[in-house]
């Protein structure tokens, strides 16, 4: 694999979902898609972390291992969010960010 594709390639496909993911962080208002954004971020690391793996260092797997790891983080993560979005959305009726800074103690 390291040899037939140049590692451009995977750094730029990397570099575009992370800026679209970015962008959807800054600009979405919805938690939902806000996880989303998160999750595309996520997967551009994954993306980076094989794509360095398989390039510098092809005999070992610190680079997979480091992405099953950054994906095992990211299940958390959206299972922890998607609690918190759902009491949102049971509480104001709405799962918009702005209103949840109306979930104080």
């Amino acid at each position: 694999m390291a040899g037939d594709i140049p590692m451009e390639n995977f750094l730029v496909l990397s570099a575009i979902l992370f800026g679209i993911g970015f962008y959807g962080v800054l600009a979405r208002r919805s938690a939902i898609l806000i996880l989303v954004s998160v999750e595309l971020m996520l997967a551009a690391v994954t993306i980076n972390m094989v794509a360095f793996a398989a390039y510098l260092d092809p005999e070992r797997f610190t680079g997979l291992i480091f992405a099953i790891f950054v994906i095992t983080v990211a299940a958390a993560e959206v299972g922890r969010a998607l609690g918190i979005v759902l009491r949102l959305f049971r509480d104001r009726q709405t799962a918009m960010v702005d209103e949840a800074s109306d979930l104080k103690w």
